[in-house]
């Protein structure tokens, strides 16, 4: 019965520190998700009117998504559809290449973290619920060891 009772404790601890660790999670996740939606809605970059979500703001996965893509498209036609591998190292659209490829890399780079940041939150709710579940199992376990 002493045994029962531990493995009873036990469970509740461990329920209790899932669901605190998933709190933790959901508030870090959003607050990197607003950290990186701020950051960029600070450059004030809008979506060209070329490009799909045109005219946005860029402080979202999508919006940075398309304007990546629009980037790419135009330093392609600004150097005659070569990369910056391609050119010459002494042609002067080497660097609209370059810059291109600059600014693609960080607008992916906040997707990624805009992407990281949702699956943090989302572990964070998983972790909660499993936090949950196994309280409610440990608790009816005790009582049916107690009746």
């Amino acid at each position: 019965m002493a045994a029962q009772a531990g493995s009873h404790g036990a469970a509740r601890v461990i329920s209790i520190i899932l669901m605190v660790v998933g709190v933790l999670m959901i508030v870090m996740g959003a607050t990197t998700y607003g950290m990186v939606s701020s950051t960029l809605a600070a450059e004030n970059i809008v979506v060209s009117d070329d490009a799909c979500l045109a005219g946005r703001e860029v402080a979202g996965p999508l919006p940075a998504y398309c304007e990546a893509q629009i980037i790419a498209d135009h330093a392609l036609e600004a150097t005659g559809g070569l990369t910056y591998a391609q050119l010459d190292r002494e042609d002067p659209l080497r660097a609209v290449a370059m810059n291109g490829s600059f600014l693609r890399a960080s607008l992916f780079t906040s997707v990624v973290a805009f992407g990281v940041s949702l699956l943090v939150v989302g572990l964070g709710i998983l972790f909660i619920l499993v936090g949950v579940a196994l309280l409610s199992l440990a608790g009816k376990k005790q009582v049916t060891a107690g009746a």
